[in-house]
């Protein structure tokens, strides 16, 4: 039983505006869950590597230690090779999990997947292009011509999108994403048949990998990815109205259609930024945004950040086993994670089914 004074307290409250601070619920422990193994994971990043380089070595030099400052072959391990990889993980997760949130909002289809928009194909056959006729075989050259070709992609996909009566629904941005997405990997096969030299540099690329990544690369990305996710924050309360439905959205004042090409947009500058440091990543798009959505619920601005995180834990992840699993030799994140994420789709479809069997008995 409450006293008066609580009561009226609480009353006196209620009046005024004032009310108690609210619990932690289920995203907010969620949140603070992923954050703490998001730092977890970097510093095993920075501290794990294939190399000589002991987690006890690495660890004294973050401490400072006068006799691991002065290893330079640990400073090598650490801060040129160790550190970019963190990065780049982290980015890669970031942009592929907001996007795949992004696109799966905005054409109310669980199941999307960022390749959809064609970017994936677009950076391919532009690596391809620049080994073949313009003699790209730098790391810093095959991402140029990865956002580049992601880029133009996403610019012909919004185009073709926009025209019509139904512009910018979400059944005209899949079907220009599959049809461009198909040309481009014919076009792909098609130049690959005839060069030899450049399939075997075009495979290591498609097959995955931050190996190699170097920090000077990742720079200019940055500044893309902070104005695709600074866009998608700007959509969260836009998509949360479209959620409820185009006729409810333009009820409230929304614009269905531009509110879809944004979002298009935005999914293009963050799937290219990813692919052009990683190459094309599968499935990540996918699952983050379904494993945010059973914690978040329905509110759009959450599922974006835990997305984020959940994507970037996983890349984090990924890349730390990938330089463990048959050391001194490295696996491909791309398989990792195919591995990871063959088996959680099948269980998600499965689930999907047997509760749409449960409902309908």
């Amino acid at each position: 039983m409450w006293s008066m004074r609580e009561v009226r307290g609480e009353t006196t409250g209620r009046r005024f505006g004032r009310r108690p601070p609210p619990e932690a619920g289920p995203a907010g422990w969620a949140t603070a869950g992923l954050v703490v193994l998001f730092l977890a994971l970097a510093l095993l990043s920075l501290l794990i590597g294939t190399g000589n380089s002991s987690p006890a070595r690495a660890w004294d030099y973050l401490l400072g230690d006068p006799a691991a400052r002065a290893d330079s072959q640990l400073r090598l391990a650490l801060l040129d090779v160790r550190l970019p990889r963190t990065v780049a993980a982290v980015l890669v997760g970031v942009c592929l999990g907001t996007s795949g949130c992004l696109l799966q909002a905005a054409t109310r289809n669980p199941l999307a997947e960022t390749g959809l928009l064609g970017v994936n194909s677009g950076a391919a056959f532009a690596v391809v292009l620049g080994l073949t006729y313009f003699g790209a075989a730098s790391s810093a050259a095959l991402l140029v011509w990865a956002l580049v070709g992601g880029a133009a992609a996403s610019a012909v996909v919004l185009l073709l999108a926009a025209s019509g009566r139904a512009a910018g629904s979400p059944l005209r941005l899949v079907l220009a994403g599959s049809a461009l997405g198909a040309t481009f990997h014919g076009l792909t096969a098609y130049v690959l048949l005839g060069t030899r030299s450049t399939f075997d540099t075009y495979r290591y690329w498609t097959i995955g990998s931050l190996a190699g990544v170097d920090l000077a690369d990742l720079l200019p990305l940055l500044p893309l990815a902070a104005v695709g996710l600074l866009v998608a924050l700007g959509c969260a309360r836009p998509l949360s109205a479209l959620g409820l439905g185009d006729d409810s959205a333009r009820s409230l004042g929304h614009h269905p259609g531009r509110i879809r090409l944004v979002v298009a947009g935005a999914v293009s500058l963050l799937v290219g930024c990813a692919v052009a440091v990683a190459g094309p990543i599968a499935f990540l798009g996918l699952l983050a945004p379904y494993a945010a959505r059973a914690v978040a619920g329905a509110r759009t601005a959450v599922q974006l950040a835990l997305s984020a995180l959940v994507a970037a834990d996983v890349m984090l992840l990924a890349d730390i086993l990938a330089r463990v699993v048959i050391r001194p030799w490295e696996t491909p994140v791309s398989v990792l994670l195919a591995f990871v994420g063959g088996p959680l789709l099948i269980w998600i479809a499965r689930s999907a089914r047997l509760s749409t069997a449960g409902a309908s008995a």
